[in-house]
């Protein structure tokens, strides 16, 4: 049975209205009572009701992280990240996810989520997604990770250049028949991998190399994705002697393709993915490595330090380096 304000009361000896005022940290009431008060709430592990704490105090001591995934790796290392940062502090976290940005679904009601939390961290999802723009109306303490809008700030990497590194490092291998696995939309500027594309193509365009419809598939971001596009690159008629693949889980199917034909990944068709999972060394995967963890983190402190109405350092958009990791799966042609 839960310990109610009255039993409080009743043990300390005053009036339910001054352990309210108490326990809320009002001017009026006697510093010592307030103390006695604590203390006694602590005896009996009391936890008050946070409706009504939001009501009286105008904050919820909570915030919102938006995201399309909870599953994926990436998504569950920005949110260990955002975890950590929250730790020793008295706010918690209330997960919202809304699935595969290219599947529709219901907008969150704004009002509800407005009541619930401080601010928002949005990871992942285009400025142009009605969850995002959702999220905008409330004009509330906001940090993003990869993108800049008109209000908040962000945590993004250059993933333009990252790409860049990646594709390099197999043009300076000696391949030129370079293909790519990406996510869903190869085309469309308000998805976030678009960055990542524009790399490929600057990578490819330096190079005097040209870019092959034909060697440009969808993954889907997943193992089976991945397994899928490699199987269709190597179906083509001129197959690619490597491939870029725009997350380790896409490389990972890729890896298993390769396997499932008698192919060596590095050695027959050199892969190199993108994030820097901890299981892409058991595979030996060439990877970019994303601080995923530090990008959580970063954007905690960020939306703490506005909810708060601090002038922060790292208020507006902070980048952080992405860092190329070369292993057997990428080789000399």
């Amino acid at each position: 049975m839960s310990v109610t304000l009255k039993d409080v009361a009743s043990v300390a000896g005053v009036s339910t209205a001054t352990v309210s005022r108490a326990l809320r940290g009002f001017a009026t009431v006697d510093p010592e009572i307030q103390q006695h008060v604590q203390q006694v709430a602590d005896r009996l592990n009391y936890v008050g009701s946070p409706a009504a704490a939001a009501l009286s105090t105008g904050r919820a001591d909570s915030i919102g992280v938006i995201t399309p995934f909870v599953d994926r790796m990436a998504f569950q290392r920005m949110l260990t990240g955002i975890e950590s940062a929250l730790r020793g502090t008295n706010m918690d976290l209330l997960l919202y996810c809304t699935g595969d940005p290219s599947d529709p679904h219901p907008v969150p009601p704004r009002k509800r989520l407005a009541r619930r939390v401080d601010g928002f961290i949005v990871l992942s999802l285009a400025l142009h997604s009605p969850d995002v723009e959702e999220i905008s109306k409330l004009k509330m303490p906001l940090v993003l990770f990869g993108d800049q809008g008109p209000w908040g700030s962000s945590v993004q990497i250059d993933d333009r250049a990252a790409s860049v590194v990646a594709t390099e490092h197999l043009i300076g291998l000696g391949h030129s028949r370079i293909a790519l696995i990406h996510g869903r939309e190869a085309h469309d500027p308000g998805v976030l991998e678009y960055q990542r594309h524009l790399g490929f193509n600057d990578a490819m365009a330096r190079a005097h190399l040209t870019v092959d419809p034909a060697m440009v598939v969808p993954g889907a971001f997943t193992i089976a994705g991945g397994a899928q596009a490699m199987q269709r690159l190597l179906d083509a008629a001129d197959p690619p002697t490597a491939v870029v693949a725009f997350s380790d889980e896409m490389a990972y199917g890729a890896i298993r393709a390769l396997r499932d034909r008698g192919l060596t990944p590095g050695r027959d068709v050199s892969i190199i993915g993108f994030d820097g999972h901890e299981t892409s060394a058991l595979l030996d995967l060439s990877t970019i490595n994303v601080p995923f963890e530090d990008i959580g983190a970063l954007a905690a402190r960020k939306l703490l330090d506005e909810i708060h109405g601090l002038e922060a350092d790292n208020s507006g958009v902070t980048i952080l380096e992405t860092v190329l990791t070369a292993r057997s799966s990428t080789g000399t042609l």
